[in-house]
């Protein structure tokens, strides 16, 4: 595999990065430039890193990312997921079109073009924990075939958005990571995901403002603290590089223990 300090390295690829220019993005796009890469960076707000390439994109309008994904163009050999909303936009269905719908249609077209080698890397969420009980309704929505239809359906279950939509969209990438990682992998394609818990980001601006400075409290911290963007990045920048080469269709939990401590049954701190 060669030396361990080289499967991080990122030079001679190209990558994109969705959510580019706050939190969990904008760090992906400082540790992936320092280690190499060529970076495209996509958002709906101005980037604040240093990019190779910026290009707006609205994952709400269906035309909006298609214009996106032909300003990418072809060469793109890694793709980093990371632009979404929480549920304290008051949206349910932006909240589902933002996060699941329109990273579904962005990452198809780009995955059309994607060499084999090529990786997949998405952020989900610690919401998304109890994501087994809830495989009938992600289903659902995910044999949905567009944007379009995608929104019909969840207008057709109101139930799967009641509780803002935010779970539900964040279900749906684990699931669709699982989902494409054999047919990916015929073509030597790789596709994870992140977990991430309680981090410092504007979605948890938008939480606080939604419901209150302490909304997330209460939700258990092992580590006692919650996490830095550059955490969360470093989990992603690992999962697209080499030294990765043989993890493919999973999800990773960023939670400082959260997920483990409710596995075992163990009570931990906030």
């Amino acid at each position: 595999m060669g030396r361990i300090d080289d499967l991080w390295r990122y030079d001679g690829r190209r990558v994109v990065v969705t959510g580019c220019s706050s939190g969990i993005g904008a760090s992906v796009v400082r540790q992936v430039r320092e280690l190499g890469a060529t970076v495209v960076g996509l958002d709906i707000a101005e980037p604040t890193e240093d990019l190779d390439e910026f290009h707006r994109v609205d994952m709400s309008d269906a035309e909006s990312i298609d214009r996106a994904v032909a300003a990418v163009g072809a060469g793109a050999d890694g793709l980093f997921n990371v632009a979404g909303v929480s549920s304290g936009i008051g949206d349910p269905i932006r909240v589902v079109t933002i996060n699941f719908l329109g990273l579904r249609r962005f990452t198809e077209a780009v995955l059309a073009g994607m060499p084999a080698g090529s990786t997949v890397a998405s952020v989900s969420s610690l919401a998304a924990a109890s994501y087994l009980e809830h495989r009938d309704q992600v289903d659902g929505l995910l044999d949905t075939d567009g944007m379009d239809s995608g929104i019909d359906w969840c207008r057709a279950n109101p139930d799967a958005v009641a509780d803002g939509g935010y779970r539900l969209s964040k279900e749906a990438i684990i699931y669709y990571t699982m989902r494409n990682a054999v047919a990916l992998g015929a073509r030597g394609i790789r596709i994870n995901c992140t977990g991430p818990g309680v981090t410092e980001t504007p979605i948890l601006d938008q939480l606080r403002s939604a419901y209150g400075r302490d909304y997330l409290d209460t939700i258990p911290k092992p580590l006692g603290r919650v996490s830095e963007p550059d955490e969360q990045a470093a989990v992603l920048v690992f999962l697209n590089s080499r030294a990765a080469s043989y993890v493919t269709g999973q999800v990773i939990w960023v939670d400082g223990g959260n997920v483990g401590a409710r596995i075992a049954g163990v009570t931990a701190g906030t």
